[in-house]
């Protein structure tokens, strides 16, 4: 099968290549999918699960990717819940090749089925950022009706998933990014927008929450904003600050089949927008996570017409 593997982590997305491998079987408790459509967080070539396994052993050349949308075409021994045929979408192991190829083994806990009415690209882009919104407001961020909350990052694959799910569920949400991001923020369910080249992120005042996928400065400086019994949620690694009076969170997503179904439902009954920038074959994958320009959503690899 076709697979874009990695051999060397310094040089990134630029040591990608398109090779030739074998087809995955399936372990107990996997699927095979044949995969459709697949999504690439560029920040996975520095996550150790790419370039070692569970035990700390070299796996490169690994096959780099966790979301996915497609079909199962075999099943492990013991797996139930799905079945071969099933159209699929959801987040494979950090710690085994993903999803950039043709075919990938997949845990079956990890996958929900995907509607016929959602097509493979959209759901290929909805498991990381999906998942880390619903896991970041609901779970760990312990969102309530009425909360305001500020949303770095508002137009981005991730941010402007919270924003819309914050907004759909009562929050006043204040967006944040760069000036061009202001209308695409703002379209996704942001009241009001802060340019953090040129804004005072300061003059926001309290919110009860912050999601902050940038962290850094921006993320000590929004410590500040959370009010008494708030929260800071973060995806951007341990909080260099945290409020005063309230908690601090951060977290790596997780797979799971009944968010998956919830962030699918909204999708299907217009609740929910997803964010997608780019679409390209697998083909012409490495030029795709290579681009010239910045690319406003997600680059989603299409692995078959």
């Amino acid at each position: 099968m076709k697979a874009i593997v990695v051999t060397d982590e310094a040089a990134g997305t630029a040591g990608m290549t398109l090779v030739e491998r074998p087809e995955p079987e399936a372990a107990g408790n996997d699927v095979v999918v044949r995969v459709h459509a697949s999504g690439f967080t560029p920040g996975e070539l520095t996550w150790p699960g790419t370039w070692a396994d569970r035990l700390g052993r070299d796996r490169t050349p690994s096959i780099p990717g966790h979301e996915l949308a497609g079909v199962v075409s075999a099943l492990g021994y013991g797996t139930r819940g799905l079945s071969v045929g099933q159209r699929v979408f959801g987040l494979a192991d950090w710690t085994r090749d993903g999803t950039l190829a043709e075919y990938t083994a997949v845990e079956a806990r990890n996958l929900a089925p995907l509607p016929g009415d959602v097509d493979f690209t959209a759901g290929a882009s909805l498991p990381i950022s999906g998942l880390t919104a619903w896991q970041g407001l609901f779970v760990h961020g312990r969102f309530q009706v009425g909360q305001s909350i500020l949303v770095h990052g508002a137009a981005g694959g991730v941010g402007s998933m919270v924003a819309q799910l914050a907004q759909e569920a009562g929050a006043y949400v204040i967006g944040t990014g760069r000036a061009a991001d202001r209308q695409t923020a703002l379209g996704f369910g942001a009241r009001e927008f802060v340019d953090l080249d040129n804004d005072s992120l300061d003059d926001v005042g309290e919110v009860d929450l912050v999601f902050d996928v940038i962290g850094g400065d921006i993320g000590k400086r929004s410590a500040g904003l959370v009010r008494a019994g708030g929260m800071l949620v973060t995806i951007a690694g341990p909080p260099e600050a945290r409020p005063v009076d309230g908690l601090a969170v951060d977290f790596v997503v997780e797979a799971d089949r009944a968010q998956l179904s919830e962030v699918v439902q909204r999708v299907r009954d217009g609740r929910l927008r997803t964010n997608i920038g780019n679409v390209a074959p697998l083909d012409d994958a490495v030029a795709a996570l290579n681009p010239t320009e910045r690319i406003r959503g997600k680059t989603i690899i299409r692995v078959r017409p």
